[in-house]
This record gives C-alpha cells, structure tokens and sequence, in this order.
C-alpha cells in the first residue's frame, strides 16, 4: 500500500508518499481500506514537530478515517468484513490507503451517510461536542464566541450552539465572513482588521460571552478570559498562534511565553472556570463516552440538525498542497485526503 509520511520535522513539503507493506489486523483490531481521511490542525502540528507526544519521523499522521472494513483480528466480533465504517485513529496514521485501528474505535455508517461526511465528524465533532455540551454545559439564550470559526471545528460549533439556543460570535477574516452568516453565525469579527475584545464588547454592550472556544492560544487567551461574564468558561483547546511562516520556531516560543497563568483566586472572585480539552486523552481515558457521542452525531445528522461542510479534497499524494492549503488559512471546514 501507500502512505504519507513526515520525513523530518518541517513545512509541507516534508510530506512524502511512500510505499509501506498492508497492516494486519492484530486481536482486537481491524484493517480498513480508507475512502476518505481528515486533516485537522493537530495534523499540522505534528508535521512541525509542536504536538505533544509527536513520534520520531518518519511516521504517517492523521487521526480520523472512513472506508470499509477489509480485515478482522481475533476476538472481533464487530464489525464485520465488507462493512461501511469511521474510525477515530488516535495516534496517527490516517494518511495511508489502508489502516489498522482498534474495532472499539470504530462505527458503522448510516446507510445515508457518504464517507466524506463521515471522515468530518469525529475530530470536529466530538471537539465541539465534548467542549460545549459535555463540559461547558451551553444552555439556552447564552453567548459563546468561536476563534477559527471558519474551520473544521468552527463550523461545528456554530451548529452545536445553534441546537443550543445560544447566540454566536466568530472570529475570520472578513472573506469568510458571508459564508459563516449562511452558515448561522449571528455575529462575524474580523480578527485581522479589529480587536476582537473590542469588538466584543462592543456587540454587547460591553458585557461580554458566557462561553469562549479558543484554539488560538497565546495572549488571546488572555483576552478571551477577559470577557467572560460571571459563571463564564474559557475553553482551551489548541495554540495555532504557534505556527508561522518562517519563524516557526520563534512563533511558536513566543505563543507559549504569552500563554498566561490563571489564579484561582481570581477565578473564585470573578466566577469563572478555564477548561481544557484534549479529544484523544479524553478518547483513550474513556472510549465507551466517544461511544455515545458518535451515537448523538449519528442522530442529529439523521435528523438533519448537523452537516459537515467539506471545504475541499485532495488526492493522497497531494497532501503536502493540503497541509500548504490549511496552513495559509484558506479552508472553508472541513479538509479531505481521498485515496
């Protein structure tokens, strides 16, 4: 079979197709032929060697597939052979034209759902799902504000809080800005062009969000903390304000040196809670829950209440123009790789 693989730590180009031999199952695993894998901007991070737990190169990123199901280990009693199925890979190799991923880890399609939509949902999704539903709690006629909101995980947010009854706020640049007003969003800042505390504040009367969705990381951080109102939450979940151009290096130390310190006294005085979320810590720690999201994706989809939106797809060994693609911010959702 062929696989990409990160050859050394660096920009896309370090992205190679090569040729590596079939998995085979072992005992509680299965070998699934891929028809789509995600990227997401872990993905990237790896690449650059900014992932925490990143593997020595070379080795094959990526961490969600959908495709169908060509080998079983022992002790697999579901799914079976022939089957439509998603995966969530956790520890890469997602970028390969056949891939062994534990059957715990893996779902049976819908009959109406297509393997694109599929490959979308678990990365994007469950980061969504597990940072608005399962541990910020959004209710009703709250505000939440989305950094990236024109990405993978953006996109399912605006969607995710609209279920909620919550009013949305975004940060893009103004490009995207019509799309995300198709999309739902009720209030579109443009970060490159205004502040976006300010602009905050500004859209609400200076009183501020009850949930932010940051992945941004950095002194943005900082200024996401400062407006949460009273029983108001910080979710952290990335630092893209690490990766660059070509400083990469010094981004990246200047992204952790801005990272602030929060007190907890502060947070008592002011009600306020910062929770971070790690998908595949929490995937691994207790995959059975990730069991009973996909099962809640599975259903808001059949209803019509979610659709991931496929920005754009790229053959297999196009996936150094992928990651180029992301890395300069032009993706609309969701980013595919199709064998």
């Amino acid at each position: 079979m062929k696989a990409v693989q990160v050859t050394k730590h660096g920009p896309p180009e370090v992205l190679e197709l090569a040729p590596l031999p079939d998995p085979s199952p072992a005992p509680g695993q299965v070998v699934v032929r891929v028809a789509a894998a995600g990227i997401n901007f872990a993905d990237i991070l790896m690449r650059l060697g900014l992932y925490p737990g990143t593997p020595k190169p070379p080795f094959t990123p990526g961490f969600e597939i959908a495709g169908t199901v060509e080998a079983t280990g022992r002790s697999v009693s579901a799914p079976r052979g022939g089957e439509r199925v998603v995966a969530f890979t956790f520890r890469g190799g997602a970028y390969a034209e056949k891939v062994a991923v534990p059957a715990d880890r893996t779902w049976v399609l819908p009959a109406n759902m297509s393997f694109e939509d599929a490959a979308a949902l678990p990365v994007n999704y469950f980061t969504a799902y597990q940072a608005l539903t399962y541990m910020a709690g959004l209710r009703p006629g709250e505000r939440v504000l989305i950094h990236a909101a024109a990405g993978g995980v953006g996109l399912a947010a605006i969607q995710l809080a609209q279920l909620a009854g919550a009013e949305t706020f975004g940060t893009a640049s103004a490009s995207k800005h019509d799309f995300l007003r198709q999309q739902g969003l009720g209030h579109a800042i443009d970060y490159r062009s205004e502040d976006f505390e300010e602009a905050v504040r500004r859209l609400t009367n200076d009183q501020g969000v009850d949930v932010v969705l940051d992945a941004v990381g950095g002194s943005s951080y900082r200024k996401s903390y400062r407006l949460l109102r009273h029983g108001g939450r910080l979710i952290c979940f990335g630092m893209s304000s690490a990766v660059g151009g070509p400083g990469r290096s010094l981004r990246a130390l200047a992204a952790w040196w801005n990272t602030p310190r929060f007190n907890p006294l502060d947070m008592m005085r002011k009600n306020r809670a910062v929770i971070g979320v790690h998908l595949g810590e929490m995937g691994r720690a207790n995959p059975a829950l990730l069991r009973t999201w996909m099962e809640e994706m599975f259903r808001l989809y059949a209803a019509g209440k979610i659709k991931p939106h496929i920005g754009r797809t790229f053959p297999l060994a196009e996936a150094a123009a992928a990651h180029r693609y992301i890395h300069d911010r032009r993706n609309l959702g969701k980013v595919l790789l199709i064998p």
